[in-house]
C-alpha cells in the first residue's frame, strides 16, 4: 500500500514523460506521409505503395496480445520502454537509405514498436488518473500524440524542400529528429517510478481471446479496426485526392495530411473538456456523424478549399472515438485490463486492411473515389457503434 503515495503526491511528475511517450506514440503516422514520398521516389502504383502502412499494423494483429501478456509479467511501464526502445532503433534505419528494402524493415520495427506502445501505455494511465478521468486523460493524450502526427507531413516538406540540406537526408529528416525525441522520452520514463498494482493472474494467450467472445469486446474490436483504418486511410489519401484533383504537387499535397491531424489535434483538445461534462454516447454520436459528412462530401467536391473542410471534418470526428471506445471496454471490465488492452490494441489491425482495400479499389476504379467507399464503410458501422455506449462516462 505504501508504494501507491507516490501516485497521489506527484502525478504531474508521472503525467508529464508520459504525455511524451503519447507524443512518440503519434511517430507510427508519419507512414501515411512518408509512403507517398517513397511512392514517388521508387514510382509505384498505389496498391503497392500501401503496402508500407498496411505492414506498419500488420504487427499489431501479431503482437498485441502476447504483449499485454508480458505486461502482466513486467509491468505496464517496463514494456513502455521496450516499445521506446524498438522505436528509436525503427526511427534510425531510414537515415540509411530510401530504398524499398530499408522501408520495408523501419516501417516494420516502427509498427512492432507501436503495437507494444499502444498496448502498454493507455493501462499505465490508469495507474496515475482517478478512474472517472480516464475517457478525459486518454483523450488528451490521444491530443499529445496528434501534435506529432500533424508535424511529420511538415517536417518531411521541410527536409524535401529546405535551402540549406537537411543532413543530406532530404524528408527522411523528420525520422532524425522523432529518433530524437524517442531517446528523451525513454530516458525520462526510465527515471520515473510509477506505482503499479501487480496483476492478480497470468494470462495466457488462450485466456486473452476468449474474451472476444464478449459482445462488447467483439464490437468495440471491430469499431476500433473502423477507426484506425480510416485514420490511416485518411493520412494515405487525403494528399492523392488533391493530387487528383487539384493536380497539385506532392510537396503542396501533403498538407492535406497536416490539415487532417491538426483538426484532430483540435478534437481531441475539444474532447478532453467536454467528455468530463457530456455522456460519452451523445460525443461519440456527434463525433461519427461529422466524420460521415467528412467523406460524404469527399464523393462530390472537387475545390481545394472544399476538400480540406472533409478532411477537417474527418479529423475532428475521428478524433475521440478511439478514447471512447477503449475508456468504455477498460471500465467495464476493469479486472481484465491488460488483456482487453491488448485485445483492442490488436484491432489496430485495420490500419492493414483498410489501405491494401483502398489501393486495390483506387486502382480499379482509376479513382481516389474507390478509397473513400471503402473507408465510407468503417464510418457506418461507427455511427451503428453509438447504441453499445453506455450514457455515463463511467
Amino acid at each position: 500500500m505504501g508504494q501507491a503515495e507516490p501516485v497521489r503526491t506527484t502525478p504531474i511528475k508521472q503525467f508529464l514523460p508520459v504525455l511524451l511517450c503519447f507524443f512518440a506514440m503519434g511517430f507510427v503516422d508519419l507512414v501515411g506521409i512518408a509512403s507517398n514520398y517513397v511512392q514517388k521516389d521508387l514510382a509505384l502504383p498505389d496498391s503497392q505503395a500501401n503496402m508500407f502502412p498496411s505492414l506498419v499494423f500488420f504487427w499489431f494483429l501479431i503482437f498485441s496480445v502476447p504483449v499485454s501478456m508480458l505486461m502482466n509479467r513486467i509491468g505496464r511501464r517496463r514494456t513502455v520502454l521496450v516499445s521506446l526502445i524498438i522505436t528509436f532503433v525503427s526511427l534510425l534505419i531510414p537515415l540509411f537509405g530510401s530504398s524499398f528494402g530499408v522501408m520495408l524493415a523501419a516501417f516494420s520495427l516502427l509498427g512492432i514498436g507501436n503495437a507494444f506502445m499502444q498496448t502498454s501505455l493507455n493501462p499505465l494511465v490508469s495507474n496515475i488518473v482517478n478512474p472517472k478521468k480516464l475517457p478525459s486523460a486518454l483523450t488528451f493524450g490521444q491530443f499529445i500524440k496528434a501534435i506529432a502526427s500533424f508535424m511529420a507531413p511538415i517536417l518531411a516538406m521541410w527536409g524535401a524542400t529546405a535551402v540549406i540540406p537537411s543532413f543530406g537526408l532530404g524528408w527522411r529528416a523528420l525520422f532524425l529528429i522523432y529518433a530524437c525525441v524517442s531517446l528523451l522520452a525513454m530516458l525520462w520514463l526510465g527515471a520515473t517510478p510509477i506505482a503499479e498494482e501487480k496483476a492478480d493472474k497470468v494470462s495466457g494467450f488462450r485466456e486473452c481471446l476468449v474474451l472476444l467472445g464478449k459482445g462488447l469486446v467483439i464490437l468495440s474490436f471491430i469499431g476500433i479496426m473502423c477507426h484506425v483504418g480510416i485514420d490511416v486511410g485518411t493520412n494515405t489519401t487525403a494528399p492523392r485526392i488533391l493530387m487528383e484533383r487539384c493536380g497539385l504537387a506532392l510537396e503542396d499535397a501533403g498538407i492535406a495530411t497536416s490539415v487532417y491531424f491538426i483538426f484532430r489535434t483540435l478534437g481531441c483538445l475539444v474532447g478532453a473538456g467536454a467528455l468530463q461534462k457530456m455522456a460519452a454516447r451523445l460525443f461519440f454520436l456527434i463525433s461519427a456523424s461529422m466524420l460521415a459528412l467528412g467523406l460524404l462530401g469527399l464523393f462530390f467536391v472537387d475545390g481545394r478549399i472544399a476538400i480540406y473542410i472533409c478532411i477537417g471534418m474527418i479529423g475532428f470526428g475521428n478524433s475521440n472515438i478511439f478514447s471512447i471506445i477503449l475508456a468504455q471496454t477498460l471500465l467495464r471490465l476493469p479486472d481484465e485490463a491488460n488483456e482487453v488492452s491488448g485485445l483492442m490494441i490488436m484491432g489496430l489491425f485495420g490500419g492493414t486492411l483498410f489501405p491494401l482495400a483502398m489501393g486495390f479499389a483506387s486502382d480499379m476504379l482509376a479513382s481516389q473515389t474507390g478509397a473513400i467507399l471503402v473507408m465510407a464503410a468503417g464510418a457506418v458501422y461507427l455511427l451503428c457503434y453509438t447504441m453499445v455506449i453506455r450514457s455515463q462516462n463511467v
